[in-house]
């Protein structure tokens, strides 16, 4: 049928939520006043817990998966966008409320839409995705609170997946010392450092062993962690510096004193990408056209798949053997 749209679905199984390849209506898919026919989206640590079911991401099924997407309007009733327009959309809810990326179509409000900023193509958007977007709203929010390189090296936890990468690169182009936090120090060392690492460590160099307090060492961090580890960062961060936490891989807990923050005028900034207002998203896109895009982004969006491989390599993310990003052409 025309009208068909072929999706990897999140459905109800009884094994829990799982996502699997399905043909649906186009009528089906949720609300919204602009349709867009997509060409890539790309998979994050979200998309690998919907999928896999290791994390109830989609709060209502079925629900197709995919948290981004890049393609072509097809249809608008919102005149800030026509047919034939490149757009792109992260976050806002997509494979949580509203139909995901990893489908022939999406369709979602007006307000969720970004226009492609000239000097991105559609695979570079999703090359970044939402990981990209996230790690220059860090960078962005530290530069906004006074961060400077002269506060020394900035720690970025989670290194050798995509979000991490994309930070060292972006944090080095932009003059500062990243040092990439792993627990692969030996297999994914030398290649952090080509991205722009200064120092690559295990999260267990920076154990403070329960002390609020250590000494001064880091100018700041991007944390993708939580837990231990960010309150081990914040004992490290020397006076006015800031970190920024994007992520609660390793625990959504933080058990710290307020002595960082008093003492020393650490500041714990707290980044929101999924429902960043759109004016500020849409900067932050130019600038991931511009002077933040990563030079290096093909290396790290190192394959490009269709969507019957999307399930092995959320596999992979979920095991931790996945490195950097993957996009995912939904039309092959």
């Amino acid at each position: 049928m025309e009208s068909a749209v072929r999706a990897l679905r999140i459905i109800d199984t009884d094994d829990g939520p799982r996502g699997r390849i399905t043909d649906m209506d186009r009528a089906e898919l949720t609300g919204g006043d602009v349709m867009i026919a997509a060409r890539y989206s790309s998979l994050n640590y979200k998309d690998a817990l919907a999928i896999t079911g290791a994390g109830k991401i989609a709060r209502k099924r079925p629900l197709n998966a995919g948290i981004d997407v890049a393609g072509v309007v097809e249809a608008s009733e919102d005149e800030r966008f026509a047919p034939g327009d490149a757009v792109l959309v992260t976050g806002w809810q997509l494979s949580e409320t509203r139909d995901g990326g990893l489908a022939d179509y999406v369709r979602v409000p007006g307000g969720c839409v970004t226009a492609l900023p000239d000097g991105l193509t559609p695979w570079e958007a999703m090359a970044l995705g939402t990981a990209g977007f996230t790690a220059a709203l860090a960078l962005t929010r530290l530069r906004d609170n006074y961060q400077t390189p002269e506060l020394g090296p900035v720690l970025v936890t989670g290194a050798s997946g995509g979000l991490g990468m994309l930070a060292i690169q972006m944090l080095a182009q932009a003059g500062f010392a990243p040092v990439a936090v792993t627990r692969r120090v030996e297999t994914q060392g030398p290649a952090l450092r080509e991205l722009g690492a200064t120092d690559v460590i295990a999260p267990d160099a920076l154990d403070l062993g329960g002390k609020p307090l250590g000494r001064e060492t880091y100018g700041g961090a991007i944390d993708a962690l939580g837990g231990a580890v960010l309150a081990d960062m914040l004992g490290q961060t020397v006076q006015f510096g800031n970190v920024a936490a994007i992520g609660l891989a390793a625990s959504p807990k933080l058990e710290t004193m307020v002595m960082p923050f008093i003492l020393r005028g650490v500041s714990l900034l707290g980044i929101n990408s999924v429902e960043c207002p759109a004016a500020r998203r849409d900067g932050i896109w130019r600038e991931l056209a511009g002077a933040l895009k990563p030079a290096q982004l093909e290396r790290i969006a190192h394959e490009t798949i269709g969507l019957n491989e999307v399930h092995a390599v959320c596999d992979a993310i979920m095991a931790g053997e996945h490195q950097g990003r993957t996009v995912v052409d939904v039309t092959r």
